[in-house]
């Protein structure tokens, strides 16, 4: 099928598991209870490394494509007391973990984290380098608005201890940017990275875009993309603009200027795929492209890719999240446990000692199960049956009759030319990287529910 036939066929909502269950499963009778079990009992499950991530809601100017938990920056005592809860609660949480567990990796996202005085963000690094032990070489990473970021703040974040910086360009075209009121970068993104790795011959640098925005064309995105592969980052990532309004109402401001089509948004891909591809970059999982000699890309050759809601990571630094900040999401073997979205609500709760956890959902063990499942398609785009099986000591036919395996409807994707089938293992093939979703949707009993709030692949 060409990709048109397959757009028109499998352009359907379907979740982005970046979680299982998908979050808006979470439930409002998990509660501070069930999460502070939750963390007594994660210092037994697997695995035993510590993620954390740091939430920072604050943006100087809000992007109308952002989906994300952002609010506009507050005044300078709600600023300061927002950082004060945060390492309250850090201190809280952090006390009931098992200190011979290490840290692999930290997170610091939102919002944008660089809105914040940088003195802010030492210190919170600065009490985690305290409290824990870390391992060999651990991912230390900030996402960053280019727009404000100085030679001040590169100088005063690096110090902090950040040894990846996620830039967010978003595009290189000016209308586009002004299409979702973003600014541009207040530097030349060539001399931002070379300030950063200057001196810091470990440090990683990546851009990340977003296609599917008004003014977007096959041929514009190109350029950004064209632009983006001369600056040589380590990693690039073109993020599926989701419109989902229901969830971030300031996305319907996009709709005046109108979205480009979905054949349109396709061929932006199609374009970006081959342009990375062909110049060096591995493409990793739905968004990601890695240079050979990173990380990811080395784990995806060796099927040692994971993913959680901070995008992909490695074996090696996978850790239980543990999340801080309003809106943060934990994510421990058998929990998941989310935050208030008020920020007044955080700070006031977190003075008086306590947490402010309002949802979050308890895997049952068939979930567990599922979770392996889908987990392993989106991040190491196959599943082989029984090798799933060891890990989870049961057979293959024991690990699909847990999911809702389909042989139909697995022969009408392998027909379709998005998978390659056999009874032992699944694997997406290169055409079919885009509906990856859709497969691993096909495995996931909580959809019998009907629910189709999501996001479509394109």
């Amino acid at each position: 099928m060409t990709n048109r036939e397959l757009l028109e066929k499998y352009n359907y909502p379907v979740p982005r598991y970046t979680s299982y269950p998908p979050a808006n499963f979470f439930t409002d009778s998990f509660g501070t209870a069930d999460y502070l079990k939750a963390i007594d009992e994660s210092n037994q499950w697997n695995p035993e490394n510590i993620s954390i991530y740091i939430h920072i809601p604050f943006c100087l100017k809000l992007c109308y494509f952002c989906g994300c938990n952002s609010y506009a920056l507050r005044k300078e005592e709600v600023v300061k007391g927002y950082h004060e809860a945060l390492l309250k609660e850090i201190k809280m949480i952090t006390s009931r973990l098992d200190k011979t567990r290490k840290v692999s990796q930290i997170h610091y996202g939102g919002g944008t984290p660089n809105a914040v005085p940088f003195e802010y963000l030492q210190e919170i690094n600065g009490l985690l380098f305290d409290t824990f032990e870390f391992i060999p070489e651990p991912e230390i990473a900030i996402e960053v608005n280019p727009a404000y970021l100085t030679y001040e703040q590169m100088t005063g974040l690096k110090k902090a201890g950040f040894n990846r910086f996620s830039l967010g360009i978003q595009d290189f075209n000016n209308e586009v940017l002004d299409a979702v009121n973003r600014d541009s970068a207040a530097l030349p993104v060539k001399e931002i990275m070379a300030f950063l790795k200057q001196d810091s011959p470990n440090m990683a640098v990546n851009l990340d875009f977003i296609y599917g925005l008004p003014k977007q064309t096959a041929a514009n995105f190109s350029e950004t993309i064209k632009k983006a592969i001369e600056l040589q980052p380590d990693r690039l990532v073109t993020f599926s603009y989701a419109h989902v309004p229901w969830v971030s109402k300031i996305q319907k401001q996009l709709e005046k200027e109108g979205l480009p089509a979905p054949d349109e948004k396709i061929k932006m891909y199609d374009a970006a795929f081959a342009l990375m591809t062909q110049n060096g970059y591995e493409a990793i999982g739905m968004d990601h492209y890695a240079n050979a000699g990173d990380e990811l890309t080395q784990a995806r050759r060796n099927k040692q890719l994971h993913r959680n809601f901070q995008g992909y990571c490695t074996r090696r630094t996978t850790g239980q999240v543990y999340a801080f900040g309003v809106t943060g999401i934990s994510q421990l073997e058998g929990v998941y446990a989310q935050n208030t979205k008020s920020i007044d609500e955080y700070i006031e709760t977190i003075n008086k000692g306590e947490l402010t956890t309002i949802k979050g959902y308890a895997l049952t063990p068939d979930q567990i199960v599922v979770r392996e499942v889908i987990t392993e398609l989106m991040c190491n785009e196959q599943i082989v049956w029984a090798d799933l099986g060891k890990i989870l000591n049961m057979s293959a036919e024991e690990v699909k009759s847990h999911t809702t395996y389909n042989q139909e409807l697995l022969r009408q994707f392998a027909n379709d030319g998005i998978i390659n089938l056999s009874d032992e293992k699944i694997q997406i093939t290169p055409e079919g990287q885009l509906f990856i979703r859709n497969v691993a949707a096909s495995f996931d009993p909580l959809l019998k529910s009907g629910q189709t709030n999501f996001s479509k692949p394109v």
